[in-house]
This record gives structure tokens, sequence and C-alpha cells, in this order.
């Protein structure tokens, strides 16, 4: 398979577009944590302890997610650079070693959504039980 260096740079723009999504669900976590902290200072409640386990848990997520998509980000630039010095396998094998990291990127992102459903189910149940 003949590979230019255009090949792994259209990956630049999805890669780019994941980090700033991931990195606006951090951001969005980080405030709502530091709201229920706030509240469980002021009034202690299990289902505020509740949320603030899940919150962890998928922040613990978004940092894997953000660290998988650093890599495949720094896999295309290395594969970038070996297809530019005619290096063609060692480019072919970076490229998919970003391919690689930009799924389990994703495969993070996907458990990390289904968490944050139980977040919502805490509420709901929360919600039922007044």
């Amino acid at each position: 398979m003949q590979m230019t260096v255009t090949t792994p740079a259209l990956l630049f723009p999805a890669i780019s577009l994941f980090m700033l999504a991931f990195t606006n669900r951090f951001l969005s976590l980080a405030a709502r944590i530091r709201t229920l902290h706030d509240q469980y200072r002021q009034q202690p409640d299990q289902t505020i302890l509740a949320q603030i386990d899940n919150l962890r848990k998928r922040v613990h997520m978004i940092r894997h997610m953000q660290g998988f998509g650093v890599m495949s980000m720094l896999a295309c630039i290395f594969s970038m650079i070996c297809i530019f010095q005619e290096f063609e396998l060692a480019g072919q094998i970076l490229f998919g070693v970003s391919l690689l990291f930009l799924i389990l990127s994703m495969l993070y992102s996907f458990l990390e959504i289904r968490i944050s459903l139980n977040a919502l189910d805490i509420l709901l149940k929360d919600m039922e039980q007044r």
C-alpha cells in the first residue's frame, strides 16, 4: 500500500475535535464535583457521595481518553515524519498504531458515557424516594 504524508494528516482534525470534547467533559465534571463537594460539606448525604464516586470514575476515564488521544496524535506525527523521510514501513506501522490509540480513546469515551448514565440513575432514584 502506498501512503503519502497526507494520509496520517487526515486524522489531525478528528483527534483535535475529540481532545476538545474530552477537555470540555473534564471541565464540566470538575465544576460538578466542586458543587457537590460544597453541598456535601453543608449537608452530608449518601446520594451526594454516590454521585461523587461516579464522577471520580468518569474523571479517571477521561484522563485515559485524553492520554490515548495524545498518543494517537504523537504516533500520527511520527508516522508523517517517517513517510516524509521515506521510511514507508515505519510510517505505515506508526499510522496503524495511531489508529489503535484512537480506537482505545473512543472505547473509553463509550464506557464513560455509559457510566454517566449511572449518575443520572442515582438522581432519578433519589427523586423517586422523596
